[in-house]
């Protein structure tokens, strides 16, 4: 039987290239993964995520924007460390999506363990200021990654099915020797692929 998996856009659709999360969504709903598997943009309410997180899935793949000290565009494929839900968990937030919050508020939540997190991240160039309300659209080197971004998850996701423990090779075999080090696939000019 194959695994079931979650696919979980976040993100603020207000603030600039925080908006990566769910912009993918959207392609994915145009370039469906197979019934299986639930895609869905949680943009910020971390708590439906959290909840959503104690579902049953095998594997859930957040996509979101996240600074790594990469070139912005860079996609990088991370697994989340999964708190086991002993300590308390942080107060969830009304209007914010912090994913490590949201893991520790779901792992305080069930009864049972998470499914296994990983991370699709988009390295942003533009990230507003605290005190900006809304900064619309995507910058062009975030706008860029977001096809890379559903290819990859076309990729990815059927690997996961599979095998949920899978570690799946996101590009050529050499470069994928290590969860810190490899590369997807897709070549970019200028830019570099991390996993």
């Amino acid at each position: 039987m194959n695994a079931r998996v979650l696919v979980a856009g976040v993100g603020n659709i207000f603030l600039a290239d925080d908006s990566f999360g769910p912009e993918v969504i959207r392609v994915l709903e145009r370039r469906l993964l197979p019934p299986e598997v639930r895609v869905r943009d949680f943009g910020i309410r971390g708590l439906d995520l959290a909840y959503e997180l104690l579902d049953g899935y095998d594997i859930a793949v957040l996509v979101d924007a996240a600074e790594r000290g990469h070139p912005p565009g860079t996609l990088s494929l991370i697994e989340a460390e999964v708190p086991d839900g002993t300590r308390a968990a942080a107060p969830p937030e009304a209007h914010g999506m912090d994913p490590a919050k949201v893991l520790a508020l779901a792992a305080h939540l069930g009864e049972g363990p998470l499914p296994r997190v990983l991370v699709l991240a988009c390295e942003p160039k533009d990230r507003p200021d605290p005190d900006e309300d809304i900064v619309p659209g995507l910058s062009a080197p975030v706008r860029d990654a977001v096809g890379r971004a559903a290819e990859a998850l076309h990729r990815l996701v059927p690997v996961l099915l599979a095998d949920p423990a899978a570690t799946p090779a996101l590009s050529r075999p050499e470069e994928s020797a290590d969860l810190s080090a490899a590369g997807l696939a897709v070549p970019v000019a200028g830019g570099a692929e991390d996993r």
